[in-house]
């Protein structure tokens, strides 16, 4: 495993705590103790949390493959920051847009959703294409 590879699945690692903070947040959201957040919000909330952790995992899992693809150092640094970068940007999406006394559509910070779906998207082609052809 590279050193770069141990570096961020380390930070991946300690930022599922914020995830678990979140889930304490969520559930007392869901039950009633915050009862000025509007459907919208708690649906965004739900789906911010979700996409979080399961991005993480994604994350983790990607960066074992990453040392396997046979990638560049500077397509390597790439991929592995854009699969770390990626639950951050889409959860935060997800919570940003949700932001705001009342809110009942998405506010402006949605965009960083839509660049987290960029992200993981072009670290997943890459990533995949290079262990195709490290297969050869």
């Amino acid at each position: 495993m590279s050193d770069e590879t141990k570096l961020i699945a380390g930070i991946l690692l300690i930022t599922v705590t914020t995830i678990e903070f979140g889930g304490t947040f969520l559930l007392r959201i869901l039950s009633g103790k915050y009862p000025e957040f509007t459907d919208f919000q708690r649906s965004m909330f739900r789906a911010g949390h979700a996409h979080a952790g399961v991005l993480v995992i994604l994350a983790l899992v990607a960066l074992v493959f990453a040392d396997q693809a046979g990638l560049s150092t500077p397509i390597g640094r790439a991929v592995r920051m854009g699969f770390a970068a990626t639950p951050v940007l889409v959860s935060g999406g997800f919570f940003g847009a949700a932001v705001g006394r009342g809110r009942t559509r998405p506010g402006g910070l949605i965009a960083l959703l839509w660049m987290g779906v960029f992200v993981l998207g072009g670290s997943l082609i890459t990533l995949g294409t290079c262990l195709i052809r490290a297969h050869r």
